[in-house]
């Protein structure tokens, strides 16, 4: 059987115009009695207009359509309906169905090969390149670039190797970055090793408690000398050696440091990437190579994205269920139906609390640190799904819509077992990572959460609270307590700070809807990371045209704007204390194959890396375009 799904869109009417779907049957076999199930980001929604079809059912970007009569759709014939009354206008030819198949009346499924999104009859330009030549200001391939460098460029040595008497913790460093070239490498010559050999130049390693906690001194002489006052100096430092040995091996423009000297630290203590794993489920090595990337450029968190509407993938021991029902997908679970990318068949997957702590001693060996992010109240469909004792009985089952279109999707802060719940969960998650950061969400709560919930409508009335925002502050507050009794820090998204939000101490938000809301949190008290969807937001489309690939509610974000972007921004003197670092955030709604993860964050990662590590005046765009290509990716 040969499906095929066409999509186009075209303006009128307004505002968000017509989408028209086209089931083409190019098999042998007529079929009838059929339904067609669609995963798109462009949704229809409750209020709206089909002709030719009709909407069967919608959670989310899970849509299911059946013709308005009888039909059967024999080989060379097509159907074809159109929707208005969309969620918004599409941006790009990512924006329709990302996969379809169609579901016969005794439930089996039938694959549909899935077309772009056409634009009317609009003729679409090709999108220009993302990256120009570039040039280079020195011959050194060193991302992010440092602070200080003086250095003359001379041939590079056929390897490095370790003085005599070096320590065996600095030599178990250095082998440790040479490890991590080769992961990222693997065809790649190695770069370190403990015994002189002919070409060979030494390395040695120097203390100096004047230096930064991060920072480093590259001394280049006949011998090398790697200075610095903490682990983390020396890493960075050993980083900027295999980066430029790298270099001078892959590029014959690149070359290595004769003489001179590289005196250098961060810019930003938070220098953060955020992976969301509950949208595309990444696998255990994945999530390791993303760690190594991560490493490679001179990040130093990791923000583990493990909850969210579509799946639970955290095992909690206590709740079998949140992972048993709640980290899988598929037609036949109406609980957990499929979302974009998905097919009909089952797809997800989870980590195990011994995966986790892997990845977490993982990361620690390269220097990062791993935040967990338990999404707390909303972005819950899937702890609803896999825990229905958390539902209020008597609360409509469809009485509100967070604007990704899960119905009822927040925990919910009047049914006792909610805390119950969450204590356990904190508990066995704060064994598992030793962070002091806990990100608990906080975003996208539905502004009439709750309200036809007679237990929330009871517990407001006794705490004297008004609307869902005080009522999710409320909540909050409750799990800041949780928190703080265990020695963690509370870090969640600006919205955290609605309805009065949580005490400032001990707290820190990022600000994601618009670099203006991180001045706003500071003037209130908190603590910021700057992480603006118009600039750090990796899933963002890279361009205007059409014929780009990603979202665009934050608009078009090239990498020159990533890489140009200053999170400080307007800042006042007197509230640049509280604004602790930046960070890219990987979200997965696009991301439905490695390839289009590759495509949309690099080189905006490596962007992002530079703007965490190296003061303004000393970035290069050109510079930066020069060399960013030497990179891995995933």
């Amino acid at each position: 059987m040969t499906l095929f799904l066409e999509n186009t869109w075209t303006a009128e009417p307004a505002p968000a115009g017509t989408w028209t779907l086209t089931l083409h049957n190019l098999g042998e076999a007529a079929i009838s009695d059929f339904s067609l199930s669609v995963t798109t980001i462009t949704r229809v929604m409750p209020e709206h207009h089909i002709y030719g079809a009709r909407l069967l059912h919608r959670t989310a970007n899970y849509h299911r359509f059946g013709p308005l009569d009888p039909l059967t759709l024999n080989p060379g014939n097509s159907w074809s309906f159109q929707a208005e009354g969309l969620f918004r206008s599409p941006f790009h030819r990512n924006d329709a169905a990302k996969t379809a198949w169609v579901t016969l009346a005794d439930g089996t499924h039938l694959a549909a090969q899935v077309g772009d999104l056409i634009e009317g009859n609009a003729e679409q330009p090709l999108p220009p390149p993302r990256l120009p030549e570039g040039r280079l200001t020195l011959p050194f391939a060193l991302l992010p670039w440092p602070n200080a460098i003086d250095a003359q460029p001379g041939a590079a040595p056929l390897i490095l190797h370790a003085e005599a008497g070096t320590a065996l913790a600095d030599l178990r460093l250095m082998l440790s970055v040479d490890a991590l070239h080769a992961r990222l490498f693997p065809a790649a010559r190695r770069l370190f090793q403990l015994s002189a050999a002919k070409g060979s130049r030494a390395l040695a390693f120097a203390s100096d408690p004047a230096l930064p906690p991060e920072g480093y001194r590259l001394d280049f002489a006949a011998t090398i000398t790697l200075t610095a006052s903490t682990e983390a100096g020396r890493r960075y430092g050993l980083l900027s050696l295999a980066q430029m040995l790298h270099g001078a091996y892959a590029d014959p423009k690149f070359r290595f440091p004769a003489t001179g000297t590289i005196e250098d630290a961060p810019r930003y203590d938070w220098r953060g990437c955020h992976l969301d794993v509950s949208r595309h489920f990444w696998s255990f090595a994945e999530v390791c190579r993303v760690v190594d990337l991560l490493a490679w450029q001179k990040f130093n968190l990791f923000h583990w994205h493990l909850t969210d509407d579509e799946g639970w993938r955290a095992e909690i021991k206590a709740y079998p269920a949140l992972t048993a029902a709640g980290a899988h997908r598929s037609d036949d679970l109406p609980g957990m139906l499929p979302q974009l990318g998905d097919g009909p068949a089952q797809s997800g997957g989870f980590y195990t609390q011994d995966q986790m702590r892997a990845v977490v001693a993982h990361a620690a060996s390269l220097g990062v640190e791993v935040m967990p992010e338990i999404e707390t109240p909303g972005h819950a469909a899937c702890v609803m799904a896999a825990l229905p004792f958390l539902v209020d009985p008597d609360e409509p089952p469809l009485s509100y819509f967070p604007v990704q279109g899960y119905p009822n999707n927040s925990w919910n802060p009047a049914i006792p077992e909610t805390y119950t719940v969450l204590e356990t969960v904190i508990d066995e998650l704060c064994a598992i990572f030793p962070s002091r950061y806990f990100h608990i969400g906080g975003d996208e709560v539905a502004r009439n959460a709750w309200m036809q919930s007679p237990k929330a409508l009871a517990l407001m009335q006794r705490e004297g609270l008004a609307g869902t925002f005080q009522l999710q502050s409320w909540f909050l507050q409750r799990i800041k307590a949780m928190l703080s009794a265990r020695g963690k820090v509370l870090v969640g998204w600006n919205e955290v700070a609605h309805g009065g939000g949580v005490p400032p101490e001990d707290t820190l938000l990022m600000a994601w809807e618009k670099p203006e809301v991180g001045i706003d949190l500071a003037r209130e008290g908190y603590d910021v990371v700057m992480t603006p969807g118009q600039a750090y937001y990796l899933d963002m489309v890279q361009g205007p045209a059409w014929l780009e690939n990603g979202a665009g509610w934050a608009g078009p974000v090239p990498p020159s704007k990533t890489y140009a972007y200053e999170a400080e921004g307007d800042f006042p003197d007197d509230l640049r204390a509280h604004m602790r670092g930046i960070q890219a955030c990987i979200w997965c709604e696009h991301y439905t194959t490695t390839a289009w993860f590759n495509d949309l964050v690099f080189p905006r990662l490596s962007a992002v890396a530079e703007a965490a590590w190296t003061e303004s005046a000393q970035k290069d765009w050109l510079r930066f375009a020069a060399q960013v290509r030497l990179h891995p990716t995933l």
